[in-house]
């Protein structure tokens, strides 16, 4: 079986995934912390901090599925696709009842708010239903999701710890 279906040789990626998203879980609450009275008095920023948290727990939760033992292929596959479609609609709604911000364009917020929801939660769905299909890239979609949930969280802990004070 290809190593794009086959749970058991991601196990390694998993680990370093769940302990990058844990590390920048606490980085999300340092800013937090830091800066509490200041995202509280700015429409906006709370349900961004909240998405951010989900951007960084998503490849935790995936991280945790994939290092599962001994898990059945379908099983695994049932799990990515029930996270992707779940995470994606907590963040879209998170999205859709937000109050925007004057200075937020509608570029920004489909850049910093939707894309990253859809993108990363969308690769899980996509790796998902390829790994039970075994054929259109399986796990290998687990890596643009994982990069794009981290990366659009480090913009957004940037924006609450840093642009924030400006």
């Amino acid at each position: 079986m290809s190593t794009a279906y086959s749970a058991g040789a991601w196990g390694e990626f998993g680990t370093a995934v769940a302990t990058a998203s844990a590390a920048l879980l606490g980085l999300l609450f340092v800013a937090i912390s830091i800066n509490l009275q200041r995202i509280l008095d700015q429409p906006g920023l709370p349900s961004r901090a909240g998405q951010t948290l989900i951007l960084f727990g998503t490849p935790l939760v995936t991280a945790v599925l994939l290092v599962v033992p001994d898990q059945a292929r379908v099983a695994l596959g049932l799990e990515l696709i029930a996270t992707g479609l779940v995470i994606g609609g907590v963040q879209i709604y998170l999205d859709l009842t937000t109050e925007r911000a004057d200075e937020e364009t509608f570029g920004r917020r489909m850049v910093g708010r939707v894309f990253p929801a859809y993108i990363s939660c969308g690769c899980l769905a996509v790796a998902g239903a390829t790994l039970i299909g075994q054929a259109g890239g399986g796990l290998y979609w687990l890596v643009p999701s994982a990069i794009t949930a981290i990366a659009f969280g480090l913009l957004n802990v940037w924006v609450l710890l840093v642009e924030i004070q400006r």
